[in-house]
């Protein structure tokens, strides 16, 4: 859950407010670069990933919505970013090479990783196996980016019935992807959530 100082934060971020955007990054900075070395191999990769996380926060700050997780937006721009980098490596001869000898004691098998197609039918396959209500709560809270309390209202359910709903399906969602070889993923989803 998010602190009321944190809420605040967003929000002077959203009116491009230099110092609150200098203490999101203070509190938030140190730990995500810590684990893109862990899962990237290299300081400088990760330093540079890190800067660009940031530099999407502060280019979309207007768009954060101060009621929701600042820390889940976050994870997204993270998950986003080192994303862009497997996908960029797909193309570039050497940093796809320093990724697979560096990642692997995590991954053995990073070209698959790299098969965006392969994830996305995962997910879609992991969605289409909840319950129908559930996926429906997901959907529009996940991919639709609807609050909590939108859903609720637009289903006449309580938010305590979408948090539920909410806890369940990421956790048979991580189950279904765990057991379909991208544990990569969730191995990123761990270090940021830490």
């Amino acid at each position: 859950m998010e602190t009321l100082q944190e809420k605040e934060l967003v929000q002077l971020i959203r009116e491009s407010n230099v110092p609150a955007y200098e203490k999101i990054y203070s509190l938030y900075s140190i730990r995500i670069l810590k684990k893109l070395i862990r899962l990237l191999k290299d300081e400088e990769m990760a330093k540079e990933v890190l800067q660009d996380i940031f530099l999407k926060i502060w280019e979309k700050r207007e768009q954060i919505d101060p009621e929701k997780s600042f820390k889940a937006y976050l994870f997204r721009i993270t998950e986003n970013q080192i994303t862009d980098v497997f996908r960029r490596s797909a193309s570039d001869l050497k940093l796809r090479t320093h990724l697979i000898n560096a990642s692997t004691e995590l991954y053995n098998h990073i070209e698959d990783f790299i098969n965006f197609k392969e994830i996305s039918g995962n997910l879609k396959l992991a969605i289409d196996a909840l319950p129908p209500q559930r996926k429906k709560i997901f959907t529009l809270c996940k991919m639709e980016g609807k609050s909590y309390e939108e859903v609720a209202e637009l289903l006449g359910i309580s938010t305590g019935t979408v948090n539920d709903h909410m806890v369940k399906a990421g956790r048979a969602v991580k189950k279904h992807l765990m057991t379909s070889d991208i544990f990569m993923i969730l191995l990123i989803s761990s270090y940021i959530s830490q």
